[in-house]
């Protein structure tokens, strides 16, 4: 636990909640949903509904009646919400939730030492024993980002594309990126760089300085970097090289550029190796203004020559003898004999030299771009042709590894490319069937067949487990049969972590003992069982739980199914909130695609929710990095472009990089699929932060987006709307209400006891200019069938926020009026009113949990919730339901917690899929899911995940 020193708890103002009831109860509230509020933040039983009106007219909500934070009874005295920082926090108070308020300032940067990382200074080797190149697999089982490759040296590493989930994959698969000295990309764009951001951040972030790699990309590489300036520190990215010829007419900095446009560029020369690069581009854009993204790279590694082996026997027989000079004709210097009166020099008595190994990385995207990669004369030096002559000048490239898609690399011009490398072998590391059916995270892979094998119903099959109609088999692939790994073949399909050595020359080829032996899901359940033997028992046990629904249509009462929660006889409670009656399994599935902070790590990806709505379509909640891979491991490849066809809109709750850094990807991938369909822009709602970052994004790739600020979604926001459009006014008016710095959608804002806390004067709303993407939101929820998207603000970092989304009533078939189903996602978040005042009555809350409760100080200090507070928040404003989710990466596969707390909560996995038909039988899985890690060592996976980046 981080050590916080009693100077650093003088940052931290106590936030003491007054509510109607104690904040953190004993007891569950006997009737959670018995409020008697007339609006969608409170359900309400259909005989105390107030009559019907239209959705946004009952936006009107009522003020809340507590202005204030009080301490429980026993906590002394009451406490203003602008008691300065300077002022302690009650630690006997449970009922005081502190918080870092320069960090919710974002003041607090100053606070902590500047860091400038640096670029690694490195002793080269160059007569390295070991050198390869190797395949990366990320992305290969989902077909979401580009594969990267590795060039090992003893001293040195390079990558080319840093995809989204490589930092994962590295952790995975124990990968040192701290010793990792160049990036380069063969593209600029989400495809081959959405792991960028997240990469960088780490790096920078350890040590005393943090670490830094350079960056190398065609001059589209200048619109990514000023993209990630509005979230990222600009000393990480200071070792960008962009290179070649700029896009459009805008200047680009730190560029260099050839004589001609198809002139190798060396980028890296040293004693080890040298990396060129040659510029490609669409044959038509020659003549034409070049757009951002058209080019893509050639890449060049070219190892230099070793010399041959030293013949003493020569060199006694030309009248040395055995001595200094011996050594010095080894290093290429010429000696004069010592017997005869002739100089000797090292070609007489050294055998030929070994030609240097060449690998060509080449990605070549579009039909367009072959035509120019047959008329490069530059690469002419390197092109051998099966029944040619080999010239002293011609250089063998021994490996050609191609990144372009399987519809490019198998047209006749290219294959007519690829047959001038004569013996070369290549390696199409294009998305390949075959691949498919192997999971590349293995670890998190394992873990789901074992939530799979105990509770299908909250853990459906993965959707690589359903592609058996593939069919794949051994014949496709022409290098199946066994041999020497010096066997050449035309042409080979990539796998994970296949190698092709370059050092020792004596192993010069293939290698395949690293590539993973593929698990099943029936050797996994073996072993489960071996280790576990009660877990047959628990499953069995758990299924029933989904009989008793199914036969009773409420939860069971007295039944052998409780046993293992008889300590807990608030379970059995018959009650159901009246939005479940009669609950159709399609109107709603809430997907945890992401469950860990921070940064990926091997069992938890960043934060993502799936708000599936089925045939009403679906939203997003927060998209960290590897949100579209963690789509397509759920629902399969053609499942998960369905889910992205059929988005709504995304919701970005803060602009931190594990919120974010995946909606890039999603939304490139959308544009794709619709290119060829009538379609609008995907609405993004998010912080204003975000909108920087996407509009400079933009001038890369077309995102095919439109946004719309967190603070235009909020209660106030939508009351003046729906006042607005009453009158006609359309919010241009200065006296309209959205003018108002009071109504900004800040946590702190005018007339909020918090006001001194977090208020960014100076940054008024534009509500006028938001209004037709307000229109359209209100038509995108009418569609969905919600009644309501309502983001409110919390207490973590400027302008950070959490969202309710309410559904619309429905009518049963005999006419009975049933209220809709309330989600509250929390977000990040310190616990605070305007939370507990969204979650009121909430079916469902989902709430971070980064901590456990014995690190209260830690959660202060970084503005996050601990297991307990986060429940209590839940308990305290009558939520039917908590998930507890973005834990942080010290617990490996299951957060700590105390289950004494836990009657109607849960802990959220990865791919965790809980349907509202479902939500009575939620809380009572828990104690199986515990059953089932029990062997499992509480220890900090960072501990993984820094090994992986710096040992």
């Amino acid at each position: 636990m981080q050590y916080v020193s009693p100077n650093l708890r003088l940052l931290f103002s106590p936030l003491k909640p007054t509510l109607s009831f104690p904040l953190f109860l004993s007891k569950p509230i006997p009737k959670p949903f018995s409020f008697s509020f007339s609006t969608f933040l409170a359900s309400s039983s259909p005989s105390k509904r107030q009559r019907s009106v239209p959705r946004r007219d009952s936006l009107n909500i009522a003020r809340r009646s507590s202005s204030t934070f009080k301490e429980r009874k026993g906590g002394g005295r009451e406490m203003a919400m602008e008691e300065t920082a300077g002022q302690s926090r009650d630690s006997s108070s449970t009922s005081s939730f502190g918080f870092n308020k320069r960090r919710a300032e974002g003041k607090d940067k100053s606070d902590r030492p500047r860091k400038n990382p640096q670029l690694k200074e490195r002793k080269l080797n160059p007569t390295n024993t070991i050198a390869y190149v190797q395949i990366l697999g990320t992305g290969m089982d989902t077909q979401d980002t580009s594969p990267s490759v590795l060039l090992f040296f003893d001293k040195q590493r390079f990558i080319f594309n840093a995809g989204e989930g490589l930092q994962r994959f590295c952790t995975e698969h124990k990968i040192k990126l701290s010793k990792i000295d160049h990036i380069f990309l063969s593209r600029v764009c989400s495809e081959t760089a959405g792991g960028l951001p997240g990469l960088l951040l780490t790096l920078a972030g350890m040590g005393e300085e943090g670490y830094s790699v350079k960056i190398w990309g065609p001059s589209d590489l200048n619109f990514l970097v000023g993209a990630m300036k509005s979230f990222i520190p600009h000393a990480t990215m200071v070792h960008t090289q962009s290179f070649g010829r700029t896009p459009i007419s805008d200047a680009a900095e730190n560029v260099t550029a050839p004589n001609k446009a198809a002139d190798p560029i060396v980028l890296v020369n040293d004693e080890v190796v040298k990396i060129s690069a040659i510029l490609l581009q669409p044959h038509c854009s020659q003549q034409s203004q070049l757009k951002p993204g058209e080019m893509s790279v050639l890449y060049i590694c070219e190892l230099p020559e070793l010399m041959g082996k030293f013949d003493p026997k020569k060199a006694v027989a030309l009248g040395l003898k055995p001595g200094p000079k011996f050594s010095e004709l080894q290093h290429g210097k010429s000696v004069k004999s010592d017997r005869l009166d002739i100089m000797v020099h090292p070609s007489d008595v050294m055998d030929p030299p070994v030609p240097g190994p060449i690998v060509f990385l080449i990605d070549c995207p579009t039909e367009s771009h072959i035509q120019e990669l047959l008329s490069m004369e530059c690469l002419d030096g390197y092109y051998t042709e099966v029944s040619g002559s080999l010239s002293e000048s011609t250089k063998m490239v021994n490996c050609v590894i191609h990144l372009g898609p399987s519809s490019v690399v198998s047209s006749p011009d290219y294959q007519k490319w690829m047959k001038k490398f004569g013996s070369a072998q290549h390696i199409m590391a294009g998305h390949e069937k075959k691949n498919l059916e192997v999971p590349i995270l293995k670890s998190s892979a394992r873990v789901a067949s074992r939530l799979n094998y105990l509770c299908p119903q909250f853990f459906p099959a993965p959707g690589f487990l359903s592609l058996q109609h593939l069919n794949y088999s051994a014949s496709d692939d022409p290098n199946s049969s066994e041999g020497s790994t010096l066997k050449i073949c035309e042409s080979i399909p990539a796998e994970n972590l296949l190698k092709f050595t370059l050092r020792p020359y004596a192993q010069l080829g293939l290698d395949r003992s690293h590539i993973p032996i593929p698990i099943g899901h029936s050797q996994v359940i073996d072993e489960l069982h071996s280790e576990i033997p009660e877990i047959a028992g628990a499953a069995e046990t758990v299924s029933e739980f989904w009989q008793g629904l199914k036969d009773s249509k409420e939860l069971l009462t007295t039944s052998k199914y409780n046993r293992v929660l008889l300590e807990e006889p608030w379970l059995t409670e018959n009650t159901l909130p009246s939005c479940l009656e009669n609950v159709r399994r399609d109107d709603l599935e809430i997907v945890l695609l992401g469950t860990g902070s921070s940064q990926p790590s091997k069992y938890r990806n960043v934060s993502s929710v799936y708000i599936n709505l089925f045939s009403k379509g679906s939203l997003l909640l927060d998209c960290g990095e590897g949100t579209l891979g963690q789509l397509k491991r759920r629902y399969g490849i053609d499942g998960a472009d369905d889910a992205i066809r059929n988005l709504k809109c995304v919701w970005i709750s803060h602009i931190h990089a594990d919120h974010h850094t995946g909606l890039a990807r999603v939304l490139a991938l959308r544009r794709d699929l619709l290119k060829a369909v009538p379609h609008e822009p995907l609405l993004v709602i998010g912080p204003r932060q975000l909108k920087r970052y996407l509009d400079a994004y933009q001038r890369l790739e077309d995102l095919d987006m439109q946004f719309l600020d967190c603070r235009s979604t909020t209660e106030d926001s939508w009351d003046t709307f729906a006042r607005d459009n009453e009158s006609d006014n359309n919010g241009s008016s200065p006296e309209s209400p959205m003018h108002s710095n009071a109504k900004n959608g800040t946590l702190f804002a005018r007339g909020s006891r918090m006001q001194s806390y977090l208020r960014q004067p100076g940054s008024p709303v534009d509500h006028s200019a938001a209004y037709p993407f307000l229109r359209r939101l209100n038509n995108i929820l009418g569609e969905a069938g919600l009644e309501a998207l309502i983001s409110f603000p919390v207490v973590h970092c400027p302008q950070a926020f959490g969202i309710v989304l309410k559904a619309a009533e429905r009518v049963n078939s005999v006419g009975k009026v049933i209220p809709g189903w309330k989600i509250v996602y929390s977000g990040d978040t310190r616990p605070c009113q305007e939370l507990v005042d969204a979650c009121r009555g909430a079916t469902v809350l989902i709430h971070e949990a980064t901590f456990e409760d014995g690190l209260v100080d830690e959660a202060i200090a970084r503005n996050h919730s601990t297991t307990k507070e986060a429940i209590e928040v839940g308990n305290s404003a009558g939520a039917y339901r908590i998930i507890l989710t973005h834990f942080s990466q010290r617990y490996p596969k299951i957060p700590v917690f105390d289950e004494t707390h836990m009657h109607k909560t849960c802990i959220a996995f990865d791919m965790m899929s809980i349907n509202i038909a479902d939500l009575p039988v939620l809380p009572r899985v828990l104690p199986h899911l515990k059953l089932l890690f029990r062997n499992e060592l509480a220890v900090d996976e960072s501990d993984d995940i820094i090994e992986a980046l710096v040992l």
